[in-house]
């Protein structure tokens, strides 16, 4: 087993039949994180790959003296030590660009969902829908148009800029917000009408957090927003967190939509995951998604193709 590779949280069957080519074993039988570091010294795993779940701290880098490479199929490598697997002479590598339009695109159907209680009609019309039809049908009779909207986009990066370029083919206007971007030119392909560009240059958080009916986070951490940056927003904005768990406070969040500073909220990420604050599951004015931001096919088969092709890269 002096080719094996670990892919603790899985990896697309593309991905394993490229590893498998190259000459490499590649094992998806997951391990319970306490056992990790001990099922990778008795198969003399050379390389581990993971996602979102599998956590790669100093006490398993330490632990695990034959690990050459770790591989975080996505983008946010929050769940590795990073700096001190690369200080122990450990390849760490990552998939930033392949699951940026899948990202995207549940933001913008996080957004459609709140502007017309989706996920509260599909809550409530099974539980009373039969009886109180009529009730419902005025309760959410009032929902909005995205298109003339603003969407502030905190973070311009590779998936800031996914969502940019759907929102505006969407009709909505766009504000972004990074510190290390003045500016960014996104490409625009339309069937029919072939590829448009659109140059948009980014501003200061205050005139995101301002000026935008909607906002939505992609950064790498941090806690960003707080009840300071929600005082700043217009009232009745809607707030989409497709990033981090903890990049908006969570207790925070709770308190502006009670009160009604924010409208609604879409979370797909959570500070306690897997195991989220009851009064976020339960909130009537937040819908929810369990971490599913890039979990496509395509965006899957993308990661693992891109994952692979770096594993076979650094360690053939």
């Amino acid at each position: 087993m002096g080719k094996t590779i670990l892919a603790n949280d899985g990896i697309d069957a593309t991905g394993k039949a490229l590893l498998e080519k190259a000459g490499f074993t590649v094992i998806t039988e997951k391990v319970a994180q306490e056992n990790l570091a001990q099922a990778i010294n008795d198969n003399g795993y050379i390389g581990l790959t993971v996602r979102s779940a599998t956590k790669v701290r100093k006490d398993v880098i330490d632990a695990c003296p034959n690990l050459k490479l770790i591989g975080r199929g996505g983008v946010g490598m929050d769940n590795i030590d990073v700096d001190y697997a690369r200080s122990k002479g450990i390849e760490v590598v990552n998939t930033p660009a392949a699951s940026s339009h899948s990202v995207a695109e549940l933001v913008m159907a996080s957004l459609f969902n709140m502007v017309r209680f989706l996920y509260d009609s599909n809550r409530q019309m099974p539980t009373i829908g039969e009886t109180q039809f009529d009730v419902l049908k005025k309760k959410y009779a009032k929902g909005i148009e995205l298109k003339g909207k603003t969407l502030g986009i905190i973070g311009f990066g590779r998936i800031g800029q996914a969502v940019a370029k759907i929102a505006l083919g969407c009709g909505m206007k766009v504000k972004a917000y990074d510190p290390f971007l003045d500016k960014a030119t996104l490409d625009l392909e339309i069937e029919g009408a072939g590829k448009i560009q659109v140059n948009i240059e980014t501003v200061t958080l205050e005139a995101v957090l301002g000026e935008s009916d909607f906002l939505t986070l992609h950064v790498p951490g941090g806690k960003l927003i707080t009840s300071k940056e929600i005082n700043l927003m217009k009232d009745g904005v809607c707030i989409v967190n497709a990033a981090r768990g903890g990049v908006i406070d969570e207790w925070d969040l709770i308190g502006t939509l009670d009160s009604g500073k924010i409208a609604h909220a879409a979370l797909d990420v959570f500070e306690n995951e897997p195991t989220p604050r009851k009064e976020l599951l339960h909130h009537p004015k937040i819908s929810l998604t369990p971490h599913i931001g890039a979990a496509t096919e395509e965006a899957q088969e993308r990661i693992g193709i891109e994952l692979s092709n770096l594993i076979i890269a650094k360690l053939r």
